[in-house]
């Protein structure tokens, strides 16, 4: 990755992005964990464990933390975590939508 990318991708905007992303979803999560069920009124445990891995690069980023192994910077990165916690969005608004 070139400079540039990382330094938008690591930047304070994207960092006040991926915070904002995660903590409403970490608190539906943890305050109404039955808004995420789906249309049977059970969960999908496969995609809340994906909710949460975004949820947790959503933090790790957000509050500036970089990791060093190159695995764990990619796994807790914004391009992992944003699509995530996209998913985390859709499932919670799904019922909403329709």
């Amino acid at each position: 990755m070139t400079n540039v990318g990382a330094g938008r991708l690591y930047g304070t905007a994207s960092r006040t992005l991926s915070l904002l992303l995660a903590a409403p979803l970490a608190l539906v999560l943890l305050i109404h964990p039955a808004a995420m069920l789906d249309g049977q009124g059970g969960y999908s445990h496969p995609q809340l464990m994906l909710v949460m891995w975004g949820v947790s690069a959503g933090f790790v980023h957000g509050v500036g933390f970089v990791p060093r192994l190159w695995l764990w910077r990619w796994l807790l990165g914004p391009l992992v975590g944003w699509p995530l916690l996209a998913l985390g969005y859709s499932i919670l608004l799904a019922p909403a939508l329709g």
